[in-house]
């Protein structure tokens, strides 16, 4: 099954990792869910900064 990467450096999604890993969100299962990835990755960060600090402990 092919896998998809989000490259935060170019901005591309990538068919299979072909850059460094540091520079790759992923994997996905489709095109589109790498090219969506910035958004998803925004989206948690501003999930858990709304959450506060110590509003995970139980």
């Amino acid at each position: 099954m092919t896998e998809y990467w989000y490259n935060v450096t170019t901005g591309e999604v990538e068919e299979g990792a072909q850059s460094s890993w540091k520079h790759l969100l992923g994997p996905y299962d489709t095109r589109e869910e790498a090219a969506a990835a910035l958004r998803r990755v925004r989206k948690n960060n501003e999930a858990w900064e709304d959450e506060g600090p110590g509003d995970d402990e139980g």
